[in-house]
């Protein structure tokens, strides 16, 4: 295959079968293709395909339709380069459309709520109760046990009557220190 074939020979070749041919075409169009692709897909952060991605489909299903002698009518490379940038265009274009349309719709929890919901309720009472399973009262005694097992006593008997629900002056007094002492420690 000779470097300078013409864009009409290769697409005879690829016709007639030749696979050399196809390779040549594609080396010659695929880095022009995702440059082209990159211009469109470009700042869309996150993407699930490429701009390769794009160039790879687009020289594929070409190659694929001359092969099977499904294509336009191509004279000249310009006629081969319009048809392929409108294809990649139009690729990419459908690339950013699938990747909106597969983004998760997160919604608040005004989308649990009901008709019949009762006035003051929390819609997310209805799905678990407001008081622990026995199971993760357990659990989170024993992680309460523990945390607590690593404070020196005096910190621990302040946080333990902080979580009874005593004041700052009822915490401090039995520990022998001020006020403004238990207020920092706590």
């Amino acid at each position: 295959m000779q470097p300078d074939d013409s864009i009409t020979q290769l697409i005879e070749k690829i016709k007639a079968g030749d696979e050399e041919a196809a390779h040549v075409l594609w080396n010659r169009c695929f880095p022009q293709l995702v440059r082209l692709a990159h211009g469109k897909l470009a700042d869309r952060g996150t993407r699930m395909a490429d701009e390769e991605d794009v160039a790879i489909r687009v020289l594929d299903s070409f190659i694929r339709a001359v092969a099977g002698d499904c294509s336009p009518d191509l004279r000249d490379r310009s006629g081969l380069w319009r048809l392929l940038s409108v294809t990649t265009f139009r690729e990419a274009v459908d690339r950013i459309r699938d990747e909106q349309r597969q983004k998760p719709r997160v919604q608040g929890e005004s989308c649990t709520l009901d008709n019949g919901s009762q006035a003051g309720t929390h819609p997310m009472d209805r799905i678990c109760g407001r008081d622990p399973t026995p199971g993760l009262a357990a659990m989170l005694g024993e992680s309460c046990e523990r945390l607590l097992g690593r404070l020196e006593p005096d910190l621990r008997t302040m946080v333990v009557r902080r979580l009874e629900g005593r004041t700052n002056r009822e915490i401090a007094r039995p520990c022998s220190c001020s006020l403004p002492t238990g207020e920092r420690h706590m």
